[in-house]
């Protein structure tokens, strides 16, 4: 596969272009090209420049705002809420993370709620920044109905990630996974690509197990874990849900009336202050979970998050990263 070399200034001004081109506002598309530069730089091929498609899939169905701005809910309490108002989710968490993280010093323990988004991005790099202000922080949402629950045959709930984060001197230790047993993401380079799918990631339209990723496209995903992951993805349905006064996963999907466009739902973000909730014993308490790290790379196992740190040091020394020439050659296309 022939391959393109792009520096991240050159990764950025790509996505900028083609957010502009599609019809995005400026606080969007800095918002947007953001969020897709730094999964790109990490190598997260499934949520960087891969994901300019399904933005521009979501401006041409007219539904998504691409100019509004966020709406923010703030009273006394610990909860902070964020209307999207029909935008992507990004410029509405990114408006009210600030708010988010006072309140959970202040507080202890705080909760964002984003409604009424259209939502593509992956969860880990908001779940890093907060962990860059010494708070532990967790973060759900649903998508839309791909994924056949345990024992089922067609889709019922999302690929539903789950992402969490624990500041750390250095590095923080973040994991961000879908309760699927492969991103929607995944499937669609695979299926650009021509690769077969791994054996028990999905079914097709017959609920028949399937490696052809056109055929799971038409089918459903599996959770991963079989009944654990199934109950795990019910859990983000409702937290990140109804909860939160939003959608479902089939909400979504019905209301995207087959149109290809990003799921439209809610997110909630869940924010911990270590030193309040450890009573002032923080120091004792990482001293702990550094022990635990040590006990887990000392077996030879690898941390969640290590490759994707690795990757974006590689990346940064040498001043560019690789996509292959087929998807940057669609994308000039795209940004035209």
């Amino acid at each position: 596969m022939t391959m393109r070399r792009l520096s991240r200034d050159e990764v950025h001004g790509l996505a900028t272009r083609t957010l502009q081109a599609v019809g995005y506002g400026p606080r969007h598309v800095q918002a947007i090209a953001d969020m897709l530069t730094t999964c790109q730089m990490d190598d997260c091929q499934s949520h960087g420049l891969f994901r300019l498609f399904m933005c521009a899939e979501t401006t041409r169905t007219g539904r998504v705002d691409p100019q509004a701005d966020p709406a923010l809910t703030l009273d006394d309490s610990a909860v902070v809420r964020a209307d999207a108002g029909g935008a992507i989710s990004l410029l509405a968490v990114q408006a009210a993370m600030p708010h988010l993280v006072d309140r959970a010093k202040r507080f202890g323990v705080a909760a964002l709620a984003v409604t009424r988004c259209y939502h593509f991005s992956a969860l880990w790099p908001e779940v890093e920044q907060l962990t860059g202000h010494g708070l532990s922080a967790l973060s759900m949402t649903p998508s839309h109905a791909w994924v056949a629950p345990a024992g089922g045959t067609r889709g019922a709930l999302g690929t539903n990630p789950i992402s969490f984060g624990w500041p750390r001197n250095g590095d923080p230790f973040v994991f961000d996974f879908a309760t699927s047993a492969f991103a929607r993401g995944e499937i669609e380079l695979y299926r650009r690509e021509n690769k077969p799918l791994p054996e028990g990631v999905a079914l097709d339209a017959n609920g028949q197990p399937t490696t052809d990723p056109e055929a799971a496209m038409d089918g459903a995903m599996c959770t991963f874990g079989s009944y654990k992951g199934s109950a795990l993805s019910l859990m983000v349905e409702l937290m990140a849900g109804p909860l939160i006064g939003d959608l479902t996963s089939l909400d979504s999907m019905a209301y995207a009336e087959g149109r290809p466009e990003a799921p439209y739902h809610g997110q909630i973000l869940l924010a911990f202050d270590p030193d309040r909730l450890s009573g002032g014993a923080v120091a004792d308490s990482d001293a702990r979970a550094e022990r635990l790290f040590a006990e887990i790379g000392g077996q030879g196992a690898r941390l969640p998050s290590e490759r994707r740190y690795a990757a974006r040091a590689r990346n940064a020394a040498r001043g560019y990263v690789e996509i292959s020439e087929t998807l940057y050659q669609d994308l000039l296309a795209l940004s035209s």
